[in-house]
């Protein structure tokens, strides 16, 4: 099937609201990464406010003559919807659509709809309906208009009544049962298929980091995985784990993860901790980050953040600046300086290859072990070939002296047979 994208005329037009206390920042900077989601969920953004001083209120997040100035800017740009960069409470929502008169998302709803569009597998439908209906659970009369809306409904339609929304929200409540049953399914079948790869004793690495910085374009560089990627926001949310053979001849296996991004609503993280919980689990976790983006340090710090949040932040890692084609002499000197312990590589033109794949050795080899085998037990030796890094063999009369780098799991396996001077 081939995917006609839809001509822009047709797409929803939509006013972006952003915030920001900070006067250095340009509104089109501080609603950047806010437009590239809108794009990617098939809106157009035609119009901008951003908030330099908020005013908390409890009915619209802010006072209501900056509502009132937001909703005049919407007239004006003859939109159909208000996306504002923040999260709304379901009766901010509620009042927002009721004072415009038109559907108003919040950035968690956004990438919602996102996922819900790129999902591909069973795993990744069961997560985004989950994500989906724990978040329109307290939502359901926003729902019945907005969901309409996307679909070709009528704007400003209602609801079904208040009996029909206690009706639906018990078949939600019910659903969400159904769908963490299942889930707990699919968790299992991928935890017997992890249980696999450690069986294959073979190190594993995840790739992950901030959404859109090359982190699929690097496994098909590298691998030839065929993964989808395009210069959209999420382009994967389903994990491919391929074989890459290293240098030195040892094959390690690379998965590639859902993107991160800053502030992913936490309804996605528990929806996909199954899947990012691939690099809690991995030898070695991979950060990639687009060096291009003038936010990279922002990425970096989303990227530890998520890691934290899902157990993996203590993993064994790799910092990797991808898009270095991308960079001027003066960024990539300013880089260098600010990131010094990473590599910096282009995956689209294969430039700093070599010093990622030695980065990537070192990285899963381990610690510098010296072991004595007898002679009988050679199957040691190849096992250390095959899934260390062996630095020297030695054949004396009465046993093998090996000095070799080891990872954990295989550094527990050979303890008994560490020898020190």
């Amino acid at each position: 099937m081939i995917d006609v994208e839809k001509p822009e005329e047709t797409l929803m037009r939509v006013l972006l609201v952003g915030r920001t206390e900070n006067r250095l920042v340009s509104d089109r900077d501080a609603v950047s990464e806010l437009s590239g989601l809108v794009k990617t969920a098939g809106m157009k953004p035609v119009a901008t406010v951003v908030l330099r001083r908020n005013e908390p209120s409890s009915k619209f997040g802010m006072g209501s003559g900056k509502a009132a100035e937001i909703v005049s800017a919407a007239q004006d740009a003859e939109v159909q919807g208000i996306v504002f960069n923040f999260e709304l409470s379901p009766t901010q929502q509620r009042n927002w659509e009721k004072l415009s008169d038109l559907v108003c998302y919040d950035r968690q709803e956004i990438i919602i709809l996102i996922f819900a569009d790129r999902a591909m597998t069973r795993e990744a439908v069961l997560q985004i309906d989950l994500a989906r209906l724990v978040y329109s659970l307290p939502r359901l009369a926003h729902t019945y208009t907005a969901l309409s809306q996307q679909r070709g409904g009528q704007y400003g339609s209602k609801g079904s009544g208040e009996k029909q929304l206690e009706l639906d929200r018990r078949t939600i409540l019910e659903k969400i049962t159904q769908i963490r049953r299942e889930l707990l399914t699919v968790q299992q079948d991928r935890s017997t298929m992890r249980k696999r790869r450690e069986r294959a004793e073979l190190a594993s690495c995840a790739i992950v980091g901030y959404t859109n910085a090359g982190k699929s374009t690097l496994l098909n560089t590298l691998t030839g995985a065929g993964v989808l990627t395009e210069d959209k926001l999420f382009a994967t949310l389903d994990p491919t784990t391929r074989r890459f053979d290293l240098p030195t001849g040892r094959t390690v296996l690379l998965i590639d993860t859902v993107g991160f991004i800053h502030e992913l609503p936490h309804t996605l993280i528990d929806a996909f901790r199954a899947t990012l919980e691939e690099a809690a689990f991995a030898s070695a976790v991979i950060i990639v980050l687009d060096a291009a983006d003038p936010n990279i340090q922002m990425q970096h710090e989303t990227a530890l953040g998520v890691l934290e949040e899902i157990g993996a932040r203590s993993q064994p890692s790799l910092l990797v600046l991808n898009k270095a084609d991308l960079l001027d002499e003066f960024t990539r000197a300013r880089l260098v300086s600010d990131y010094p312990d990473a590599v910096m590589i282009s995956a689209k033109t294969q430039e700093g290859f070599d010093g990622f794949a030695t980065a990537l050795e070192n990285l899963v080899a381990g610690t510098k072990k010296q072991y004595r085998f007898p002679l009988s037990r050679g199957d040691l030796v190849a096992m250390l070939h095959r899934e260390g890094s062996v630095l020297v063999v030695k054949y004396e009369d009465d046993h093998i002296m090996v000095e070799a780098k080891t990872d954990g799991r295989l550094e527990s396996m050979l303890k008994e047979f560490e020898f020190h001077e």
